[in-house]
């Protein structure tokens, strides 16, 4: 389960980072908890896809599924890394509708569709998983818009690189073990 937990807090580094940067933006009533709900849906909705879809083409591709779960998280990862580096997105955000909510929850949650392919690969409940993984999310998204709200934005571009750095750890770990 620790590698579960570990897979939530490194794909919730996204929505949290977005959230840190919502939170920012002053007017924060009711805003923890839109963006917990939004995120955290789209976070366990996500990899549970990714996982049926890694089921249903993992007997076609079982000897290279390993590496193939490496380069998904290892891309990903790296993809995390690269947009902390970046300006996000938080900075042209005017008004936060629930429109522009799940267009962010579906953008920050992509990622975690191709991640959800490695939950073929571990020995767990994939129901449990994506449920730990979206309460995860609900949990941070929630906080990083008081964070946000309290420090500014200029903790989202370090939450991104660190998801993305145990995002490709984790895919090493599949990769050699």
């Amino acid at each position: 389960m620790l590698e579960v937990f570990i897979l939530a807090l490194a794909l919730s580094m996204d929505a949290f980072a977005v959230a840190v940067g919502l939170g920012s933006k002053g007017n924060i009533r009711g805003l923890g908890l839109k963006a917990g709900l939004f995120f955290g849906i789209f976070q366990a909705l996500m990899p549970f896809l990714g996982y049926l879809g890694g089921r249903g083409v993992l007997g076609w591709v079982d000897a290279y599924a390993h590496w193939i779960a490496f380069g998904l998280l290892a891309l990903i990862g790296a993809k995390m890394i690269y947009e902390g580096l970046q300006e996000g997105i938080e900075e042209d955000i005017k008004a936060v509708t629930n429109k522009m909510m799940l267009i962010l929850a579906i953008a920050t949650s992509i990622d975690a569709m191709a991640a959800g392919f490695s939950l073929t690969l571990l020995d767990m409940n994939a129901y449990l998983a994506c449920l730990m993984i979206g309460a995860t999310t609900f949990i941070l998204s929630w906080a990083g818009v008081l964070i946000g709200h309290r420090s500014g934005a200029g903790l989202s571009s370090r939450a991104e690189i660190f998801g993305g750095t145990v995002l490709i750890l984790i895919g090493f770990k599949i990769l050699l073990f």
